[in-house]
């Protein structure tokens, strides 16, 4: 399972989707699936915005700017991994502790909630750039995706 809260690198600056943010920055993530970079490099349609080392793609676009897809979850507030993780500790399920999110990776001590600015920015940027100004106000005249 990708459990944690993982950097990533902004590999498109200029997208307006990502504008604003650090060259690197924080996104926690809980799955069970994985989502390499090299394919969505190879779909023509689909721009990689961001990436991890650790979690592999994380912001991707489709080329019309209609489609995004987020394999992390930006939106998790700050215990909402520690609820996952002893939850499935209190049911004794094999889970690991989620990586780089308690300081020293021990569940005991404090959670490093880095991750807000971004998230913040994520949702605002996508609401602005791919909502509110592409939005028609007849929403007849959209074309399909």
């Amino acid at each position: 399972k990708m459990f944690g809260v993982f950097e990533h690198r902004t590999l498109a600056p200029k997208h307006p989707l990502v504008r604003g943010f650090d060259e690197q920055f924080y996104a926690p993530h809980s799955r069970h699936t994985t989502v390499r970079s090299e394919d969505i490099l190879a779909c023509p349609h689909l721009e990689l915005l961001a990436s991890s080392q650790e979690a592999g793609a994380y912001l991707i676009a489709s080329e019309s700017g209609r489609q995004f897809f987020v394999t992390g979850h930006s939106e998790y507030d700050r215990e909402t991994l520690a609820g996952e993780y002893f939850r499935d500790v209190n049911k004794n399920l094999p889970i690991e502790i989620p990586k780089h999110y308690f300081k020293n990776d021990d569940p005991q001590q404090e959670i490093l909630y880095r991750w807000r600015g971004h998230a913040s920015l994520l949702f605002s940027n996508w609401l602005n750039y791919f909502v509110y100004q592409t939005t028609p106000y007849d929403l007849s005249s959209l074309s399909h995706v």
